[in-house]
Parts: structure tokens; sequence; C-alpha cells
């Protein structure tokens, strides 16, 4: 018999690391090569473990290979382990990760109003309603998804008709993202039920899904609780909702809130809105608030030192682009031209603003153009004239000069030497992309160029761009042949060999898909899945008949190869040492021009990224890294040696998504797609259970350190990473 259960989801993730903790070293270091190696078949013994908790983390694992022939194994283990909680929690997470259509009827088993133990098992019903949107969102063709997504729109209202009062923060939660996953009939409304409960955590996590959903139907609701609300975050999406809801007629609400609210993550969502709702009436008071703004910057700057204004200063500006285009407004100019002088051209979408709102003007102040920021800012600006139409003569003369001016530059990058131009060629993909806006007759010339330039960043932006052309045999076999190439020379980076590929097949003509074939010999484990991708998408399974087996298990990585990418990479050592730690035995102390802050690391939720992390900070990679991206209310993002969001070390990791949600303060790894991890990590600013078992959390910061954190803005410096063990 099932006992009843009533659990916390903290408590499980307790419970959780108390069993991990219970499995034998030995055993845990052979799992996390299996996982490593993406190799099912060597997983299987574990998972007929008679160990609860062994055979927890082996389902644990097969979740994270994704291998759909692990769904018969699960479902046999979740009808076997009825009185096993934690070995069911992790079966239905992991049917979730698989994403397998084949998974679809348990979890619909599961979220059956008269599966009476899965009621009782708040726990056990949150992961169920998070696994049926996963595999809904993976399988949208398939008439199964439906069923999933109206089966969590059924628990939903069930929790609200039975738990009126109480209704499990878990359920809600899972509820919500499951929703925004699926897009099931009616999934809005089920959520706009729960508007009126008392508990913030929950009200602010269906908000975000309503945001994300936008949701058109709750807009009276949303601006009682921008209005009433005590709770920031709940106030924040509020605001945002307000935007997405296309509501005008809270207008006034949102200057206020954008204006004069104690929270920065409100009045920066406030002002998000009011570019949205482009009311121009609200540009006044924004001007006026912004004015307030850069008196503040203009105290607080230094020449090492980015002042805390600057992230909302930029979102205001953007939102004034939008409210207010062609205005030539004074106020909106002169503001600008304040901020530039302590700039300097370094954040483009200020100056993108300025372009929007006073197009044509330019009052000979450009930016200067020393770095390749600077460079960035020039283009985008340019490349700004290919959206807007100007009325004043002097914007369509600008308008109409535009692509000339950034022909050459865009010629220039292509063929740029990356030794010759180090100071400036990041700038090179911004430069690309935006004369690509313009659509000119020698775009296609140019490309083809850039897909023969030395660096990886060029050749992958010239890639993706190269795929919108018409697919002619000129650039077909352009993209062919850098693929191949990039397959050869490029030992550290994979965004090309990637880009490539998909531009490749894009182009080619039906039946004759060389690239596929030479993709499926590649030593790199993303370049032979993103070929069985597209194997998949394009119906192709016929002529690839092996595909499957030639995708995994992994390689090891061999030195004579010169590449660490897409390969096993760790030693018996590494497996032993991470595997080791504990939660609580390992933190990271970040001195920040803001101040210091200190990570949590979570060893036993990610053993192998809490490792990566701490050999990288050992060896100071992070030492003296740009803070490359910041989105208030977001995060905050870092590792990157570029300092544009495309660098790494030279290798990928895995991804071990776990079942640790992304409240305020968590530490996760930025990826490209799965298992693309390598140095670059964010830190939430508020909760984002969009990201929920998603990407891999491997850490958290207390509250206190996270006013250091809400202080930093892009360009500031990670100073130091110094690791503390124990």
């Amino acid at each position: 018999m099932i006992k009843p259960l009533v659990l916390t989801f903290s408590l499980v993730l307790f419970l959780l690391s108390v069993v991990n903790s219970q499995v034998p070293i030995s055993t845990q270091v052979a799992i996390l090569k299996v996982e490593d190696a993406r190799d099912f078949d060597a997983l299987k013994p574990f998972l007929a473990s008679k160990d609860p908790a062994v055979q927890e983390r082996a389902v644990i694992a097969a979740g994270r290979i994704g291998n759909s022939a692990a769904v018969p194994e699960l479902v046999k283990i979740f009808k076997d382990k009825a009185e096993t909680p934690n070995v069911l929690h992790s079966v239905v997470f992991a049917m979730g990760e698989i994403e397998s259509i084949a998974g679809a009827e348990m979890i619909i088993d599961i979220l059956k109003s008269e599966s009476g133990f899965a009621k009782r098992d708040r726990v056990m019903l949150a992961r169920a309603v998070e696994a049926a949107g996963k595999i809904a969102a993976a399988n949208p063709n398939e008439a199964v998804s439906k069923e999933l997504g109206l089966a969590v729109v059924r628990v939903l209202n069930e929790e609200r008709e039975e738990r009126a009062i109480s209704p499990s923060t878990e359920v809600v939660r899972a509820g919500a993202t499951a929703i925004l996953r699926s897009r099931p009939e009616a999934g809005a409304e089920a959520l706009t039920a729960f508007m009126g409960h008392s508990d913030n955590a929950l009200l602010a996590d269906v908000l975000n899904a309503l945001v994300r959903l936008r949701y058109k139907g709750a807009n009276e609701k949303a601006r009682e609780l921008l209005t009433k609300s005590a709770d920031p975050i709940v106030r924040a999406n509020a605001a945002r909702l307000l935007g997405t809801g296309e509501d005008k007629a809270s207008a006034e609400l949102l200057v206020n809130a954008a204006t004069n609210d104690k929270d920065g993550r409100v009045r920066v969502s406030a002002i998000r809105s009011l570019g949205a709702l482009k009311i121009a009436a609200t540009g006044e008071p924004l001007i006026k608030y912004g004015a307030t703004l850069m008196q503040n910057y203009s105290k607080a700057a230094k020449p090492d030192l980015i002042p805390a204004e600057h992230s909302e200063f930029v979102e205001l500006a953007v939102a004034l682009g939008q409210i207010i285009p062609g205005s030539f407004n004074e106020n909106a100019v002169k503001l600008f031209r304040e901020f530039g002088k302590f700039d300097k051209g370094m954040t483009p979408e200020v100056y993108v603003a300025r372009v929007r709102i006073a197009p044509g003007r330019g009052d000979g102040d450009a930016p200067e153009l020393t770095n390749w920021k600077q460079y960035r800012t020039l283009a985008l600006i340019i490349g700004e004239f290919a959206n807007i139409e100007p009325t004043t003569e002097e914007g369509k003369t600008m308008k109409a000069e535009a692509p000339t001016v950034l022909g050459p530059l865009a010629k220039a990058y292509a063929e740029a030497d990356p030794k010759d131009e180090a100071d400036t060629i990041m700038a090179a993909p911004d430069v690309l992309n935006a004369y690509a806006r313009f659509k000119t007759d020698d775009l296609g010339e140019i490309l083809r160029k850039a897909l023969l330039n030395k660096d990886v960043q060029i050749r992958a932006t010239a890639a993706s761009l190269i795929a919108e052309l018409p697919p002619t045999k000129e650039n077909a076999d352009a993209a062919k042949a850098a693929f191949g190439r990039a397959l050869v020379d490029d030992k550290t980076e994979d965004d090309a060999s990637l880009a490539l590929l998909s531009s490749a097949v894009k182009l080619d003509t039906p039946g004759s898909f060389d690239a596929i074939r030479l993709a499926l010999n590649s030593s790199n484990h993303l370049v032979r899945k993103r070929a069985y991708d597209l194997i998949v998408a394009n119906k192709l399974t016929e002529s690839f008949k092996d595909a499957t087996n030639r995708v995994e298990p992994l390689r090891n990585y061999d030195p004579r190869s010169g590449s660490k990418l897409g390969v096993i990479l760790n030693t018996d050592a590494d497996y032993r040492r991470a595997a080791g730690r504990k939660n609580g035995s390992a933190k990271a102390v970040l001195t920040t021009q803001k101040g210091t802050f200190t990570i949590d690391l979570l060893p036993e939720e990610a053993p192998l990224t809490v490792d990566n992390f701490i050999k990288l900070a050992n060896a100071k990679y992070f030492d003296g890294l740009e803070v490359h991206r910041v989105v208030p209310n977001f995060v905050m993002q870092d590792g990157d040696p570029r300092g544009n969001g495309s660098g790494g070390p030279g290798w990928n990791i895995r991804c071990e998504v776990n079942m640790v949600p992304y409240g305020r303060g968590v530490v996760g790894m930025a990826l490209s797609g799965k298992d693309t991890g390598g140095s670059q990590w964010f830190i939430t600013h508020s909760p984002q259970p969009h990201l929920d078992g998603g990407y891999t959390v491997f850490g958290r910061v207390n509250e206190n350190d996270m006013k250091v954190v809400d202080n930093i803005v892009r360009g500031d410096k990670i100073l130091t990473v110094r690791i503390v063990e124990r």
C-alpha cells in the first residue's frame, strides 16, 4: 500500500542529497563515467540495482543521457518502487528530461484525477506536471501532446478547487511552467485563478508565466497588484504583464512605478512595459527621471568604475527609442549626449535609441573608434537605418548612404586577419549582421569571403547569414567547403562547425547531404548530434539508417587530435574528486569592482559542473574578466574571455540538470544548446521558474551577498575568484 505523503520541495531536495551521499564513491564514479559517455546500455546494471540510493542516482543519469530507450526501464521501476518515493520522484523527473513521447502514457496516468497517490504526494504531482510540459513542448505535432497539456490544466483546476486555501506551491509553480511550455487551450485562464492568492512566491511564478504567454486577460488584476502588493517580485511581474497585455490604461500607473518604486526590479519592469506600450505622452516623465539617473550616474562615475545606475539608464534609453521615435525630442537628445561623455560609445543600445528618436541628427559627436565595442556601436547605429524611415532630408540621405558606408567595413572584416586586427575583430559579427539588414547585391560575395576567415565567430556569423540567402550552388558549395575545413581546423571552438553544418544542409540540393555524412564521422559528439537532429528534421532517416548508432556513446579524448570538443575529458582522478565533494564543502569567493560575494557550490547536484568551475577558478581563468551580460531583474552573466558572449575555455561539459529550482540568487551554467556549457555562468536576480529543469544549477548566493550582485553592471570586472574547500 502506498502511504500518504505530504513533502515540501525543499525537503525532497534534502532527502535526495542524503540518499546520494549513501551511494558508494566507486558507484558514483562509475555512474558519472556512464553519464559522460551518454552510454545507456552501460547504465542498465545500475538501474537494476536493489539499492534504492544507487537506483535513484542511476535514474537521474538516465534522464541526463536522454536516450528514449530508457523509457520502458523507467516505467518498470516506477511500477515496482511504490514504497520508495525518492526513486519515484526521480523517475518522473527523468522522464521529463528524456522528452520522449513514449513516456507520455505514464505521465498522463499520474495526472489523472483518480490517481490518489499522486494527490497525496505533492512532489510527485509537481514532477509529473513538469514532465508533461517538457514532453509536450518537445513533441508539439503529436496528438498526445495536447492531452498532456489539458491534463496539466485539469490538475491546476483541481488544485484551485480542492486546495483553495493552501494550494501546493510546487504544483502550481510546475504547472505555470508546464503551461508556458505546452501552450494548452485554457491554460492561461487556469493560471489567472491563482492571481488572488496570498502566497507571493506562487503569485510571482504565475505572473511570470502569464507574461511569457503574452496573456491579455488579466490586466485589471495586474494593475491592482502593481499598486498594492508589498512584494517587489509580484509588483515587477505585474508591471511586465501590463506591457505584454498591451494595457494602455495602465500608463499612469506604470510611469509612477518606473520613476518612484523603491525597488529597481520594479522600475526596470515598468520602464520596459512603457516601451512596449509606445504611448508618446509617457516620454517626458521618463526623460525627467532619466535626468535624475544621469545626475547620480555622473556623481558616481570614475575612470575604472561604471555606476550602478548604468543598467537602469540603458533600459530607459531603449524604452524612449520605442516611445518617441522620430520626435527629435531635444531633452532626450541632450540626455543621451550627456551619457555619451561618460560611456564613449561602449553601450550601443543608447546610441541606437538616439538614432531612432533623431534619425540623421549627428551633432558631430559620433562614438570614438579605438576598440571593438565602439566599432560594434557604430555598426549598429548605421544598421538601424535599415529599419527606420527618416522624415528629414538629412535623415533620408543618411539612410541612402548607410550601406555604402558600412559595406567597406563589412568587407574588411570578412577578410581581416585576427592577429592583425586583434583589438577590433570581435566587432565583426555585429558589422556583418548590420550590413546584412540592407540586403545588398554584394552580400553573398562578402559572406562567402567571410566563410574563409580564420576567426571562428566570423565564420559562424557568416554561416547563419548565408543560410538566409537564395540556395544557389555557389552558396551551398561555399558552406559545405567551409564546414569541411572547420572540422579539421577548429580545435577549441565548434560554433562555426555547428552553424556551417546547419547552413550547408539548408542550402544543399535535396538528396545530396554530403555535410551530414561528413558530420557523422566527426569526433565531436555535438557535431554528430546536430547531424542526427537535421536527419530527423528533414525526414532523412531512411537514407541514414545507422545514424543513431553513430551519435553515441562519446569518444575519449585523443591528445593527437588537438581538440577537446565533444569528447570525454575527465580522468578517474577527476571523477573521484568530483564525487567526493559534499554540499557545504566548497565555495567560491568572488571579488568584483562592486564588492565581494560568495557562491555556495552544490557538488552533490552537479559534481562535474562544480569540478569544472573549480578547476577554471584555480587556474585564474575568471580573474579580470568583464561581466559581458546583465539583464536587470533577470540575470548577470560572466565567464567569457572574449567578452561578447561567444567565448569559452576550449572544451564542452555536459549538462547536469537537477531538481534545484531557479529562485533568486541561483547560479547556473549558460548554454547555447544541450551539453554546450564550458565557462559561462549566470546568477538570477529574481525567481525564473521557466529555467527549471533546463539549465544546470550548481550554486547559490545568499540574500546579503545578492546586494553586491544587484549593483554589478555590464562592463564591471570580476577581479578574482578564490575557491575555499574543507
